[in-house]
């Protein structure tokens, strides 16, 4: 029974992969709803969990419209990410790190849901809500590396070799996380709380009213290190030899950073209203999945080649072996 069911949900690697591209189109569309929630006073639309209010379905008022629809299409996202997962399984033929990263999705996605509920539980609170994105981000890197291991077969993509440029890629990765994770604090202590007239929600406040503008500038500083650090990669990349093609990740990257820089101080300027908000953590989550790209991109590195004597084979003569060192 239990094979004829698994051959009946067979799919193909063509088939798969669509899946796994579908998977992380709706984790990053969630992420892109939940910033509305937030961004529209909606937070605490519902202010319980998980029911919203004393009943499953919303009351009749926009805030908690916009707050269950969060739930309700985070719910399909949940479905879409058990499907992958499942699928992951049937496909033919079978790939164990395929299973793994898919079974990765719909965890994260329960995670989500129960970090969700003590986030309103606990009124927005800052770290709560830092947490939350946070989380989005590290499900979408299981996500994209599912899609990007889906589209290649193992050992289709040439090993890379040089060392140099792939670590100055890879040494990119934890500083955009830094940058995104300053503008979380950013947010969390700038004027959109999450909740309406009325609601109570705290804020960043270490540093009491001059909080805000201190982690903005802590943000501006940390990205400028960003932009200048990619820049200085692409340089790097394009004096060893890369390709136009394999510039590709870097120079999007280094637009989007630029469009984020943009983008950051025009809502400054404006004092930060909620749409331009919306734009830039949109930016954000697109900037971070080509961030993805640019370390898939660089390759895993080939063996190291070292010199491993291997015996006498001769008087007086020995013999030296390359073999493989892992990185």
């Amino acid at each position: 029974m239990v094979l004829e069911v698994r051959n009946r949900l067979a799919v193909t690697p063509v088939q798969f992969r669509r899946v796994a591209y579908l998977a992380l189109g709706s984790l990053t569309l969630i992420v892109l709803t939940g910033a509305a929630v937030r961004l529209t006073d909606s937070g605490l639309g519902c202010e319980n969990w998980p029911k919203c209010g004393g009943t499953p379905l919303p009351p009749l008022s926009s805030h908690a419209l916009i707050e269950f629809g969060n739930r309700a299409v985070s719910g399909v996202v949940g479905f879409i990410t058990v499907v992958a997962a499942v699928l992951a399984f049937t496909r033919r033929p079978f790939r164990k790190d395929l299973a793994i990263l898919a079974l990765l999705l719909p965890l994260g996605v329960v995670a989500q849901a129960v970090l969700g509920g003590f986030t309103v539980l606990h009124h927005l609170a800052p770290g709560f809500v830092m947490a939350h994105f946070s989380l989005s981000l590290l499900i979408l890197v299981a996500a994209f590396a599912l899609a990007w291991r889906a589209t290649y077969e193992p050992g289709s993509r040439p090993r890379a070799t040089d060392r140099v440029a792939v670590w100055s890629t890879r040494g990119l990765l934890p500083l955009g996380a830094l940058t995104i994770f300053a503008g979380t604090a950013a947010t969390a202590a700038g004027p959109h709380s999450g909740g309406f007239t009325g609601q109570v929600v705290h804020r960043l406040h270490f540093k009491g009213a001059a909080t805000l503008e201190w982690t903005i500038h802590q943000h501006a500083t940390i990205a400028a290190i960003f932009g200048v650090a990619v820049i200085g990669v692409w340089f790097l990349a394009r004096h060893r030899g890369a390709s136009s093609q394999d510039l590709e990740p870097l120079t999007v990257l280094g637009v989007l950073l630029a469009a984020q820089g943009l983008v950051g101080s025009v809502q400054y300027e404006l004092k930060l209203p909620s749409e331009m908000v919306w734009v830039h953590v949109s930016l954000a989550t697109v900037t971070w999945l080509t961030l993805l790209w640019v370390v898939a991109a660089a390759g895993r590195l080939a063996p190291r080649a070292v010199e491993v004597p291997v015996g006498d084979r001769t008087a007086g003569a020995r013999e030296l072996e390359l073999v493989g060192h892992p990185e």
